[in-house]
């Protein structure tokens, strides 16, 4: 192989290589260690993996379970590179003209790479692409000899509705990625998600890591609708890649005509000689340059749904408000229900955005003027790209999604078509103007239903599906625009749209839909490592009839993110109040940390989320400061002792409803629990 560009961009150093058939591949590295690459028995991986419809399938046993490796791959030889600021462009084209301009950027003081891929026709006759990949990166891992057995561990993030972000571990023999004794034969393991919630199953992240070596790759992807992931193996280097579900997986394709272009969705990448978690969070670097109030304080909000239950009539809405009034809060949101129709349910009439006059019959302008005057900005819910089956809006099958011709419906709920102007013209009035003719300057953007595979399009169910989402994208785009500083919640039944697309056009997010589990803390931790703790949302949800013990549970679940209280607000105890207001002082000043800190975890190692046994701390470090958020779940005897290495911190405020023992000895904090669903939050600072 022969390099061909070599860039160093902060801590990581990216090369460029050829061989001797003109094709050209990356390796990523942590530049200290250039003098430690090994030279392995591999092949070059191209930077782009494409596949032209109609060209041959791949062989070696890998057809149906991958589109990678073909002949449209092969054919792309490398024609030039240059630079421009921070991007390095490279150019690559067969025979017939067509064309793959693959783009690797980064920002001075980021962590992390951005790549994506470019196709165009250059050809004189249409192409139809079944693959396009974003990232492709292979030469995993340079650092140990042979197929590097027993050091390689690939980690991903699973998710399901109220238990989002679950990391698991799993060995390349696990997997099945050993190549094979011929080396024939491609190991490949494939996994994505399929439809409009693109963190349903899994989330677009992916790391591996070399243990003997003690470096860890970590990758994400941005993409708001159908997505893969692919591990391959066929020699001693593991490849990665990731991009737009293809057409064997999800239904994608699309057929471009001479001049034509395409660009895939951005991936980030990065490596580093830290562990898995700390890798992890390199990439959050990248959502920070994207995200509009990272310079601002963390709001405090209070969302009524866990206090109305979906009836929030001015009268409810009005006591919650009086008890508000001159509380620490920023926000007051007003969530489903608002719009109900006279005989349905609230759930069953989403899709018009027509106040109730039953439930405001001063208008829902009085009330957000109401939240104003108590020194409150107003909030308001919508599920905007969905409709129930009670609404008006059910029976507008000009403006909906199809497939196979009929209206795509889930039963009770369909989808606007977010392609047509009409759709979008429609979210503009009903939305857009809503919020703006009421003053509202917050808005929770919902949605609970997913699409599926794709809609209707002449390039197919999946291509449907891309366009729909990037529809989506421009409305959240629209709605920053117009209505000037409005803070955008991306809520998806929670937690099922924290994907960097859609957090890009977003200040914060739902981190889920467990509104008084136990389980809030460990979700909260988790998702530390796939999006930014100040954009993650957590709910804290108080009842008139909590313990101070869970009250506090409750309020420090929040310092894992940005604080949302919600409950019986207005019946709590003189005692309970104090908490809550003592919670909110602790979370302003420690709000720095939350935001631009970066996280270490410590437990017991949990098995059941539902069922937790042992504890769990996540240490938030910036600068000399530290939070450390604990947090005891069921155990056996009548105590549990835990110690944290802390340096030579020592504390410097503590949050906690009850006595728990704590001293700092010797570099560790020792800590210890006196009964179960205990909590206790303490700032540190280095001496």
């Amino acid at each position: 192989m022969k390099t061909i560009g070599e860039y160093c961009f902060g801590d990581m150093l990216v090369t460029y290589v050829t061989n001797e058939a003109g094709q050209v591949g990356m390796t990523l590295i942590p530049a200290a260690l250039k003098d430690q690459v090994l030279q392995k028995d591999w092949a070059l991986q191209s930077l782009a993996e494409v596949h032209f419809r109609g060209e041959p399938l791949p062989n070696a046993y890998a057809n149906g379970q991958s589109l990678a490796g073909t002949r449209s791959t092969a054919g792309m030889l490398f024609r030039r590179q240059w630079q421009e600021e921070n991007r390095i462009l490279t150019e690559m084209s067969d025979a017939q003209g067509r064309k793959i301009i693959h783009t690797l950027s980064w920002q001075p003081g980021s962590e992390a790479l951005r790549c994506s891929t470019c196709f165009e026709n250059g050809s004189d006759r249409p192409v139809t692409l079944d693959l396009l990949t974003s990232l492709n990166l292979g030469q995993i891992t340079p650092f140990t000899p042979g197929d590097a057995c027993g050091a390689l561990s690939v980690y991903r993030a699973r998710s399901n509705w109220s238990a989002e972000g679950r990391f698991i571990c799993e060995s390349a023999e696990e997997l099945s990625l050993e190549p094979s004794w011929a080396r024939h034969g491609y190991r490949v393991e494939k996994f994505g998600q399929i439809g409009s919630m693109p963190v349903r199953h899994f989330f677009p992240f992916l790391a591996v890591q070399d243990s003997c070596a003690r470096v860890t790759w970590a990758f994400q992807l941005a993409c708001p609708s159908s997505w893969q992931f692919e591990i391959r193996r066929k020699d001693d280097g593991m490849t990665v890649s990731a991009g737009l579900a293809d057409g064997d997986y999800g239904h994608w394709s699309k057929t471009l005509q001479p001049g034509e272009r395409l660009t895939s969705p951005e991936a980030y990448c990065t490596v580093s000689t830290e562990d898995a978690d700390r890798t992890a969070q390199r990439l959050l670097s990248i959502h920070r340059e994207q995200w509009y109030r990272k310079n601002d304080p963390l709001p405090v909000i209070f969302n009524e749904y866990c206090a109305t239950w979906g009836n929030p009539s001015h009268e409810n809405l009005s006591r919650i408000i009086s008890c508000l009034k001159g509380k620490d809060i920023d926000y007051l949101v007003i969530d489903a229900g608002w719009y109900l129709k006279e005989g349905t349910g609230w759930s069953d009439c989403s899709g018009d955005w027509i106040p109730s006059k039953a439930l405001f019959p001063q208008g829902i302008d009085a009330i957000a003027r109401e939240i104003t005057d108590a020194g409150m900005k107003p909030g308001l819910w919508f599920e905007p790209e969905t409709c129930a089956c009670q609404s008006d809006l059910f029976g507008r099958e000009d403006l909906l999604l199809k497939r196979d011709g009929a209206v795509l419906d889930t039963d009770n709920r369909r989808f606007l078509d977010l392609r047509k102007p009409e759709a979008q013209a429609y979210l503009d009035e009903r939305v857009i103007g809503l919020l703006k003719d009421n003053g509202f300057s917050y808005v929770k953007i919902d949605y609970n239903d997913c699409i599926g595979v794709g809609c209707d399009d002449p390039d197919g169910l999946g291509e449907g599906l891309r366009r729909n989402m990037l529809g989506t994208l421009d409305f959240f785009r629209r709605m920053k625009e117009r209505v000037p500083g409005l803070m955008i919640e991306n809520c998806s039944s929670g937690g099922h749209r924290l994907e960097p697309s859609l957090l890009a056009v977003s200040d914060i997010a739902s981190f889920s839909d467990a509104h008084e589990c136990v389980e809030i803390p460990i979700i909260a931790a988790a998702l530390h490592r796939l999006m930014l703790p100040g954009q993650s949302q957590i709910w804290a949800v108080m009842r008139k009839s909590d313990s101070l013990r869970r009250i506090g549970y409750s309020l420090i679940n929040t310092y894992l993110g940005v604080m949302c209280l919600s409950g019986d607000i207005a019946d709590l105890s003189a005692e309970q109040w104090k908490a809550v207001d003592e919670s909110i002082r602790f979370y302003r000043e420690v709000q720095e940390i939350i935001r631009d800190g970066v996280s270490s975890f410590f437990g017991s190692g949990l098995r059941s989320w539902r069922h937790p046994r042992g504890w769990q701390a996540v240490l938030r470090t910036l600068g000399r400061r530290s939070l450390l958020v604990a947090h005891a779940f069921d155990f056996e005897g009548s105590s549990l002792s835990v110690r944290i290495p802390v340096g030579g911190a020592q504390v410097e405020r503590i949050f906690r409803t009850e006595e728990l023992p704590v001293s700092v000895e010797n570099g560790e904090l020792n800590l210890t629990f006196t009964a179960p669903f205990q909590a206790i939050a303490l700032e540190l600072r280095q001496n």
